[in-house]
């Protein structure tokens, strides 16, 4: 049994697997490599990946994408107060945890992030299961270099309630190194940068590289909210404004429109990257008003120059911390499929004094292909040479606590090796204190309340003891995952307790993961019986106009043949099936069977001339779609 390894994306997901030695990006049922990392919800179904963005202009309020960007974040996180005001669908308030509210057959519901991604991540399992003809239930996801603790976990749970085990959880520009190194045989130490700048995340990796086999990061840094998304909404503004000024009307709150024009203006910054303009035509955008605009790519890059040029602050501090000389970096490599951008490698190409970028690995696959030689590695799997690699990634953000007067006490700095393990003691600071909270903050502010709190811990039955007397030792465990685990004892007791960090923070329960899952396969069932209802009802639909193109070619031939009750029968059935779109499975098979038996045998003899011919000729139904099972 195969572990796939699954790039986890903000606007693309892709899926990958290692065997007979070689890495295959696994093509989904529309022969893609990536799938859009896309859902929707209609009245009748749940569409994932490719079907769900190909609708999303008819039904953009109930079409979620972008879900990368919630998870593991609380409500009121300002970097999601800004992404609602481009969303077209509601995300509401639970509890301080941002939901998404859709209307799904009828309902409305509202859903998690992690479970949306659960949605992508099942989607990206069936497809290994169909190219490996085989069960798969273990993979490597991969997320962000910069994704903190609740961010991490909140994708493991998504990848528990898809119904896999996810042996790790590793960062992505690691992934890509591994890609990069696995296919360019490197002898001897190279100092090597992963620049990864996607949809929706940006990462900076610097990483040793010893004879190809030998991976160790030295520092990331990076953004998790910047990425080919806010390029997108300053096109969107650029054009809502420049509508706004020609025609005096406000489209953005039009979802309809604003999705259209957001369509539009990805589709001009694809251009962009080959053509030094583009020009956008959007019939009867809103409120019937045509729109057509141009943009040059000079305008695209000012308009983005902030962006643009802040990745660069980013590298810079990556070679800070990894203690690395610009000029002692042998390779750039880029990742992500916002790299594309010219800008991004003119500002990079003369940054690294017109160091030749490297553009060997996929931008939109290396991610993916790192992870499924993890998942090889971590399974024992592929040849000698994948089992010899050997990973050291790094700790993005440091850990720490809350001490008196709101300082952050680091106990774990950033880009310190993973797993690790360290100590801190500290002592109580009232007399006679009996309870100490421990407040597990992560981040790089000096005062606590600016950092991101992970959790909270209580220890109770400290024994009376004057101030300072009574010492508290706190252990952090950060695993390969990157994960947080803590455990906390008072010393005078000489009893280690263990202690996990409560899921007040926003993370999913045990219970809220079981239930989620039982959900899962809940609508896994709804979309194969609706599946099973729009064949059947194709199957009808396509025989009836099978026997009447059969009948009408042979009319010259059968005088001896009454074939007015046959027409009368598919007409019945045409106006039937038009009067019946949404009847159910059994309805279709029960009509197709009538059918049958009273053509099948005039068919018979129509083909009896054919030796050997069973049924009819495969057509196209009169909505375009072919009928993939042949009809008897």
């Amino acid at each position: 049994m195969s572990a796939i390894g699954i790039d986890l994306g903000t606007t693309y997901s892709c899926v990958a697997v290692l065997q007979h030695g070689k890495v295959e990006i696994i093509a989904n049922d529309q022969g893609n490599r990536t799938t859009p990392s896309y859902v929707a919800f209609t009245d009748t179904e749940r569409l994932i990946g490719d079907a769900a963005k190909n609708q999303v202009a008819l039904n953009p309020c109930n079409t979620v994408f972008g879900a990368k960007r919630l998870i593991g974040r609380k409500y009121d996180d300002p970097q999601i107060e800004q992404d609602i005001k481009y969303w077209p669908f509601r995300v509401v308030n639970d509890g301080g945890n941002p939901k998404i509210q859709v209307d799904y057959k009828g309902k409305s519901i509202c859903f998690p992030p992690e479970e949306i991604s659960s949605m992508i991540l099942t989607k990206m399992k069936n497809t290994a299961e169909a190219y490996l003809d085989t069960e798969v239930k273990e993979a490597v996801i991969t997320v962000p270099a910069y994704f903190n603790d609740s961010q991490r976990q909140a994708t493991k749970d998504a990848g528990a309630i898809a119904g896999m085990d996810v042996l790790r959880i590793i960062n992505e520009p690691t992934a890509a190194a591994l890609a990069y190194g696995l296919d360019k045989n490197l002898k001897g130490e190279r100092n090597v940068l992963i620049f990864d700048l996607g949809g929706g995340t940006f990462d900076v990796s610097i990483l040793k590289i010893t004879e190809g086999s030998h991976f160790e990061v030295k520092s990331t840094a990076g953004d998790t909210h910047l990425g080919g998304e806010d390029f997108d909404n300053k096109l969107v503004d650029f054009f809502a404004d420049e509508f706004q000024r020609k025609h005096k009307k406000d489209l953005r709150n039009n979802p309809k429109s604003l999705r259209r024009l957001r369509t539009a203006a990805e589709r001009a910054k694809r251009t962009l990257s080959t053509s030094t303009e583009a020009s956008i035509d959007v019939d009867a955008l809103f409120e019937g008003i045509d729109f057509m605009s141009r943009i040059s790519r000079a305008r695209f890059e000012e308009l983005n120059s902030e962006f643009f040029n802040g990745t660069l602050v980013q590298v810079e501090n990556a070679l800070n911390d990894a203690k690395i000389d610009k000029n002692a970096i042998h390779d750039v490599v880029l990742v992500g499929g916002s790299t594309r951008i010219p800008k991004i490698q003119s500002i990079l190409r003369n940054f690294f004094n017109g160091k030749k970028l490297n553009l060997s690995v996929n931008p939109d696959e290396a991610v993916a292909y790192g992870a499924a030689v993890q998942a090889a590695i971590l399974t024992g799997a592929g040849e000698s040479k994948i089992q010899d690699f050997v990973l050291v990634d790094v700790i993005p953000l440091s850990l720490g606590v809350d001490v008196l007067g709101g300082l952050m006490s680091k106990i774990i700095e950033r880009n310190t090796k993973i797993p690790c393990k360290k100590t801190a003691e500290y002592v109580t600071v009232e007399d006679n204190q009996s309870t100490v909270t421990l407040d597990i903050i992560e981040g790089e502010r000096a005062m606590a309340k600016d950092n991101n709190q992970l959790g909270s811990l209580k220890l109770f039955n400290i024994p009376p003891a004057p101030c300072g007397a009574e010492k508290i030792e706190i252990c952090y465990n950060v695993n390969s995952d990157s994960i947080l685990h803590v455990t906390a004892k008072v010393k005078s007791t000489r009893k280690q307790k263990h202690i996990k960090i409560k899921n007040d923070k926003g993370r999913l329960s045990q219970a809220d993961i079981q239930r989620m899952l039982a959900d899962a396969k809940r609508y896994q069932y709804e979309d194969d019986q609706e599946r099973e209802r729009v064949n059947a009802k194709n199957m009808l639909e396509t025989y009836a106009y099978d026997v009447k193109h059969a009948i009408e070619k042979a009319t010259s031939k059968m005088e001896e043949l009454d074939i007015t009750e046959i027409r009368s029968k598919c007409e019945d059935t045409f106006r039937w099936l038009d009067d019946n779109a949404m009847a159910e499975t059994e309805d279709f098979q029960d009509e197709l069977k009538e059918l049958k038996d009273l053509c099948d045998p005039v068919i018979t003899q129509i083909n009896g001339t054919t030796k050997g011919q069973r049924g009819q000729p495969k057509t196209q139904n009169r909505r375009g779609r072919i009928n993939i099972d042949e009809v008897d």
